[in-house]
C-alpha cells in the first residue's frame, strides 16, 4: 500500500450519485444540476427519470459515503454485506450511506498510519478491519498511531492453527503425536539439529507480515516459558523459523506441495485453510494444538474525523454484527465472535467445527519484545572467528577426551550449524610469528557468506574440512592481544550497519602469553574499551575450552566486557549449542547486554 490505498478496490454498497472520491457529500447546488439534466431527459424521452429522482429524493440532500478498508480475507464478507447496506439512517441527517469497501493487508495499513516501513503515507479511510487486534496494539506504540480510537467491537474470529497436506498427516502423527506448539517448536528449534527437525519442516508464516504467524510465535513462546525453557531455547526456534519463514498463505501452500524428505507443517488461520481448499479440491487439513491457540479477531476501527461520517461508520458497524451479516462471515469460511462456525468449518473441509481452547492473547510488551526478538534475530551476522593454535592447545582437554585442538575444532564445526547461510563469515589462526616475525596471525578463510559458492564447493564446507584438519603449532606461545587488536581494526574498517559484526575468539582459556612482547593486557583493554562505539558495535565472544587457568578467564572475561561481549567456558556439546544460541541471542540486547558498562 503506498501513499494511498491500492485502486483495486472492491465495490459495494449503493452509491446513487457516483460522487469523485475527493468529496464525501455533495452539496446543495450538485444535487440539482443532475435532477434538472434528468427531468430535462425525461421531458424528452418519457422513461427512467422517476426511478432517479425518487431514490435522491429517498436519499435526502446528505447522502454519507464511507470508505471502509478491510482484511483481504475478510473484504469479500465485508463487500456482501455493504451491497445490503444501501441505505442507513444516521442520527443526524436521515440520509443514504454508500459503502465502498477496499481490500488491504493489515501490516500495509499498519505502517501507512505509523508512518513507518516502505508503506508510509496518509490513510484515509473511514473505517478500518484488519485481521487482528495484535496490529492495533502495534501500532497504539508508536508516536503517530498513539491516539487512534480503541476498536468498537469484533465481527469474526479465526483460529490460528497448524496444517498439513491430507497426505503427510500420517506421517506427522508418528513423528508429533497430538498436534502441539511445543512439537512445533522442538522440531523448529536450531538447537536440537538431529531431533525431531529431521523429519518435520516447519513453514511458518513471516510475522512481521502476517498476523497468523505472529499469534503462532506468541502461543509458541508462550508454551515454552512456561514449560521453563531458557532464552537460549527460544533464540533457537526464532533463528531456525526465521530462515524458513514464508511472506504469504499462498506462498505457504504452495512450498507444501514441493517434494521433500521432510514432512511439511505449517500455520495458518482457519479461513485460510477453507479458502485454499474451496478451490483446491480440498488438499490441506486443519490440525489444532493440544494447548489451544490464538484467534484472529477481526477488530472494527471507526477513524472518520467529521461527525456524520462517524455516525454512519457506527450504523455499519452495528449492521456488521446483525444476523444477516453473521451468516455472511460463517459462510466465508470464519467463525463469528462466539466461536461458532456454519457450514464452511467441516470436517469435509479439513477442519474441526469444534472451537479450540483460546490462549490469551499477550500484552502489549510481550508482543512488541518478541517482534523486535525476530526483526534482530532476521538481521545478517558477520563474523571473523579466531582460533588458537599455540603449543598448549596439542595438551590434553580439562573434561573431555583427546587434546585441546581437537575439541576447540570440533566446537567450531559445531557452530557452524546454527548459522544461517546469509551469514558473513572469515576465519584466522593465532599464536606467534605466523606470518612473518612479529605477525602473531593468518588468515585461513576470508568473510563472506558461509552458504556463497568458494573453492567449488561453499564457504561452510570450506571452514569445516579448515577446521578438521588444523594442526597446534607445537613451539607455539599465544599472541592473543596483538591478534585481536588487529581483528578489531579490520572489522571497524570494514563494518557494516545491517548486520551484528562479532569477533568470535576460540582459544584455551589461558589468555596472552607472547615472550616477545607486543600488546600488554592493560594496553589491550584500554584500547577496546577508548574505541567501542555504541552506534556501531563489534563485540567479542571469546569461547575457552580445556584449561581451568583462573586468571587468563578473568582476563578473557574483562576482554569480552569491553565490547558489550561475553566470556564462555563450556565443556561438552550440548553446552556448547547453548553457548553459541546464546552468543546469537545477545543481538537481543546489543549494544546493552551489560547494562552499558
Amino acid at each position: 500500500m503506498g501513499g494511498r490505498h491500492r485502486t483495486d478496490e472492491l465495490d459495494g454498497g449503493y452509491n446513487p450519485y457516483q460522487e469523485p472520491s475527493s468529496r464525501r457529500r455533495a452539496g446543495r447546488g450538485k444535487v440539482l444540476v443532475p435532477l434538472a439534466g434528468a427531468v430535462a431527459l425525461a421531458v424528452l424521452l418519457g422513461v427512467a427519470a422517476y426511478v432517479i429522482m425518487s431514490r435522491d429524493q429517498g436519499c435526502g440532500e446528505n447522502k454519507v459515503a464511507l470508505q471502509v478498508v478491510a482484511s483481504p480475507d475478510i473484504a469479500p464478507a465485508i463487500t456482501k454485506i455493504a451491497a445490503g447496506f444501501s441505505k442507513s439512517a444516521t442520527p443526524d441527517n436521515g440520509g443514504c450511506v454508500a459503502v465502498t469497501v477496499k481490500d488491504s493487508d493489515s501490516a500495509g495499513v499498519t505502517n501507512s498510519i505509523a508512518g513507518s516501513g516502505a508503506t508510509a503515507g496518509r490513510f484515509d479511510s473511514d473505517m478500518w478491519i484488519p485481521d487482528s487486534s495484535l496490529w492495533v496494539a502495534k501500532l497504539r506504540s508508536t508516536p503517530k498511531g498513539s491516539g487512534i480510537s480503541a476498536p468498537v467491537g469484533s465481527i469474526a474470529r479465526s483460529p490460528v492453527i497448524l496444517t498439513a497436506p491430507k497426505a503427510v498427516v500420517e506421517k506427522l502423527g508418528s513423528a508429533f503425536g497430538e498436534p502441539s506448539w511445543s512439537g512445533l517448536m522442538s522440531a523448529a528449534n536450531a538447537a536440537t539439529p538431529d531431533g525431531l527437525g529431521r523429519r518435520v519442516r516447519v513453514l511458518p508464516l513471516d510475522p512481521t507480515q502476517n498476523a497468523a504467524g505472529l499469534s503462532a510465535l506468541l502461543a509458541g513462546a508462550g508454551i515454552l516459558k512456561t514449560s521453563g525453557a531458557g532464552d537460549e531455547q527460544l533464540v533457537g526456534v526464532l533463528r531456525q523459523l526465521s530462515e524458513s519463514a514464508v511472506t504469504s498463505p499462498a506462498n505457504m501452500f504452495a512450498t507444501m506441495g514441493k517434494q521433500s524428505s521432510r514432512a511439511p507443517i505449517g500455520i495458518a488461520s482457519e479461513q485460510s485453510i477453507w479458502a485454499f481448499n474451496n478451490k483446491n479440491g480440498g488438499q490441506m487439513v486443519g490440525l489444532y494444538p493440544a494447548e489451544g491457540t490464538i484467534s484472529l479477531d477481526y477488530p472494527v476501527l471507526i477513524t472518520a474525523k467529521d461527525q456524520a461520517t462517524r455516525n454512519a461508520a457506527k450504523a455499519f458497524a452495528t449492521a456488521l454484527n446483525g444476523a444477516t451479516a453473521r451468516k455472511t462471515i460463517r459462510d466465508h469460511g470464519f467463525r463469528t465472535p462466539d466461536g461458532k462456525g456454519g457450514g464452511a468449518i467441516s470436517q469435509a473441509n479439513g477442519l474441526n467445527p469444534k472451537a479450540p481452547r483460546a490462549i490469551k492473547i499477550p500484552d502489549a510488551a510481550t508482543v512488541t519484545q518478541l517482534s523486535q526478538a525476530w526483526s534482530r534475530l532476521k538481521l545478517g551476522g558477520r563474523i571473523l572467528a579466531l582460533l588458537d593454535i599455540s603449543g598448549t592447545m596439542a595438551l590434553p582437554a580439562v573434561g573431555a577426551p583427546g587434546d585441546r585442538m581437537r575439541l576447540i575444532s570440533q566446537t567450531a564445526i559445531e557452530g557452524l550449524k546454527l548459522f544461517p547461510d546469509k551469514t558473513e563469515i572469515g576465519t584466522w589462526v593465532f599464536s606467534t610469528n605466523l606470518n612473518g616475525k612479529g605477525v602473531d596471525y593468518r588468515q585461513a578463510v576470508g568473510i563472506g557468506p558461509i552458504g556463497g559458492p568458494l573453492d567449488g564447493t561453499t564457504r561452510r564446507e570450506v571452514i569445516s574440512r579448515s577446521l578438521a584438519s588444523i594442526k597446534a603449532k607445537p613451539t607455539g606461545d599465544t599472541g592473543l592481544n596483538d591478534t585481536l587488536a588487529a581483528a578489531y581494526d579490520k572489522m571497524k574498517a570494514e563494518y557494516e550497519a545491517d548486520k551484528i559484526n562479532t569477533i568470535l575468539i576460540f582459544t584455551d582459556g589461558v589468555g596472552n602469553d607472547d615472550p616477545e612482547g607486543g600488546i600488554t593486557n592493560a594496553e589491550i583493554l584500554r584500547k577496546l574499551r577508548d574505541e567501542f562505539d555504541e552506534t556501531q558495535p563489534i563485540s567479542v565472544i571469546i569461547i575457552g575450552l580445556g584449561a581451568n587457568d583462573a586468571a587468563g578467564r578473568r582476563q578473557m572475561q574483562n576482554l569480552a566486557k569491553a565490547t558489550q561481549g561475553e566470556a564462555f567456558f563450556p565443556n561438552n556439546a550440548l553446552e556448547i549449542r547453548k553457548v553459541f544460541l546464546e552468543g546469537i541471542s545477545r543481538r537481543l540486547c546489543a549494544p546493552n547486554c551489560n547494562g552499558g558498562q
